[in-house]
């Protein structure tokens, strides 16, 4: 976890403290206590809404970040493929083919996957896929039927091998937009909020029952904030996938 991330956690948590503090000094406690019955239904409400809210992007931000995970052994599973069809093709094909997929893999690891912490792609990547669906089409199986059933499956292997690079490319930016941002920082400003009209005889009680209340929230949004970007943070998918298949590669041909 990060500064900043810490800083996030501890911040509401002191300024809630200071405010409890600055109101009871304001607002005795004895003066907010008539307020308790019905502020209290008021609350339960707003947390309940809130409560909702929040564990609804909690959910949404975990599945797309094993969505993603799942995405990147997909796209390994596919170039594996391909590059046990291309060890069955004849020159020049195969061996280029098989030189692509390698290639591919390894800018993967080394370029891109540090270039999607920074949200951005890697364009030699995407060329090499070019390379790659060209030279697995512009393979001529010919007569051979043992051929002609490994064009089938490379042509599926890199249709899929396209396809789960789109779909993780697509995963690199934020799931949760603007508008709901703003909607999760205000909600817990107002659920926090209400709890300032309630009076407790013990302004200590009252003061470490809300920081702990407000530094929850405070932790479920930095949660929220790290799996955003299922790439990037504290949780941030590596390219596991891509090391496995490089690691259990037969000795060259």
């Amino acid at each position: 976890m990060s500064a900043a991330d810490v800083a996030l956690l501890v911040a509401p948590m002191v300024l809630v403290a200071l405010g409890l503090y600055l109101t009871h000094r304001l607002v005795p406690n004895g003066r907010r206590m008539p307020f308790n019955e019905v502020g209290g239904v008021l609350f339960s409400m707003v947390g309940v809404l809130y409560a909702v809210l929040l564990a609804f992007v909690v959910i949404v931000v975990w599945e797309n970040t094993e969505a993603a995970k799942v995405t990147t052994f997909k796209e390994a599973d596919a170039v594996a493929g391909v590059y046990w069809l291309s060890r069955q093709m004849p020159a020049p094909a195969g061996p280029e083919l098989e030189q692509l997929t390698l290639g591919y893999a390894h800018e993967v690891i080394t370029v891109e996957w540090p270039m999607m912490t920074r949200h951005r792609t890697d364009p030699t990547a995407t060329t090499m896929i070019y390379r790659i669906r060209e030279t697995a089409l512009s393979f001529q199986p010919g007569e051979d039927t043992r051929l002609q059933g490994i064009y089938q499956q490379l042509v599926a292997d890199v249709e899929q091998l396209a396809s789960e690079r789109r779909a993780r490319l697509n995963q690199i930016d934020d799931v949760v937009p603007t508008l709901l941002w703003v909607a999760l920082i205000i909600g817990a400003v107002v659920t926090v909020g209400f709890t300032f009209f309630f009076g407790l005889p013990n302004l200590l009680v009252q003061i470490v029952m809300v920081a702990t209340m407000a530094g929850l929230m405070a932790l479920l949004l930095v949660t929220i904030k790290e799996m955003d970007y299922p790439f990037d943070g504290l949780y941030g998918i590596d390219p596991e996938a891509f090391r496995v298949f490089l690691s259990r590669l037969p000795p060259p041909r």
